[in-house]
């Protein structure tokens, strides 16, 4: 089955507008996959979910039917969400899936990012019909794919996604906010590394945090991140052909990031020399 995967958002935290971030963009998490005719799964709700909607609004011949899988509620993930315009078209219909947060219901959530006293139109007023189901680490379908979500270690409920197309194809990997080092005090096993190197095995193309540098992670230790020095090691542990650097920090411009794809592909070259190394930018499509 083939497939495209196309990213709207790479940055993390808060977007970065502005002439130091006009190459690898400066909206916040959000990719989609499409899939012919009319399959859309999107991954996260960041400020990148806006432009994606201005190019699906130009569908004007037919109603939107897709998928939303959210990471975590965290507000770089879920603040686009209310300017994603074909919310507001009666007949579109979306399905969310993520977890809940310290006993708070995903979709109680969603409603208070958008209550009167923060935004003017709540979430139920708008035309799309909205449902929401709540998922752990477990295994379920979405849209011609089966989807196995995975704990990550990162504050809060924190979920990765390995999508497994279900006629056959590239499976695909999307692991955001995600510490790979030994900062930090998480709800995951003993043997979380050892699990997660197993449910990734074999995974064609992983898209994963690397928001800190060598250099920054000393200080930033359990702060939920991972370097790209660390990103490239679990690629070359699981066997993934491609590895994408996402999630790239507030503070970092073109030339920052460049440094950092530079350095992941020199230590790939020493321990995972087929190891293909990209740094995700906005408007960037990869073909499955």
């Amino acid at each position: 089955m083939s497939y495209t995967v196309t990213f709207w958002g790479v940055r993390g935290s808060i977007p970065t507008p502005g002439a130091a971030t006009v190459r690898y963009g400066g909206n916040t998490p959000c990719v989609s996959i499409s899939r012919a005719p009319d399959t859309l799964i999107i991954l996260d709700a960041g400020s990148g979910i806006r432009p994606l909607g201005h190019e699906l609004m130009k569908r004007k011949d037919r109603l939107l039917s897709a998928s939303i899988l959210l990471t975590h509620t965290h507000w770089d993930h879920i603040q686009g969400l209310p300017f994603f315009k074909p919310l507001s078209v009666k007949g579109n219909y979306f399905r969310v899936y993520g977890a809940p947060q310290e006993g708070v219901a995903l979709e109680a959530i969603l409603d208070r990012q958008m209550e009167p006293m923060v935004f003017p139109v709540p979430l139920k007023a708008l035309g799309a019909s909205l449902t929401v189901t709540e998922v752990a680490q477990e295994e379920f379908e979405v849209d011609g794919f089966r989807v196995r979500s995975l704990r990550l270690r990162h504050p809060g409920t924190t979920l990765g996604y390995r999508l497994s197309p279900r006629e056959g194809g590239p499976d695909l990997a999307y692991i955001t906010d995600n510490e790979l080092g030994p900062g930090g005090v998480y709800a995951v096993p003993a043997d979380w590394r050892r699990e997660l190197c197993r449910a990734l095995s074999g995974v064609d193309t992983m898209i994963h945090d690397t928001m800190y540098n060598d250099e920054m992670i000393t200080i930033r230790a359990g702060w939920g991140h991972s370097t790209p020095t660390q990103a490239v090691e679990l690629a070359a542990e699981c066997g993934c052909r491609r590895l994408i650097l996402f999630h790239h920090e507030p503070e970092h411009d073109d030339e920052a990031v460049d440094g950092m794809l530079a350095g992941a592909r020199a230590h790939a070259a020493r321990v995972a020399p087929d190891l293909r190394v990209e740094a995700a930018m906005e408007g960037m499509s990869l073909r499955f």
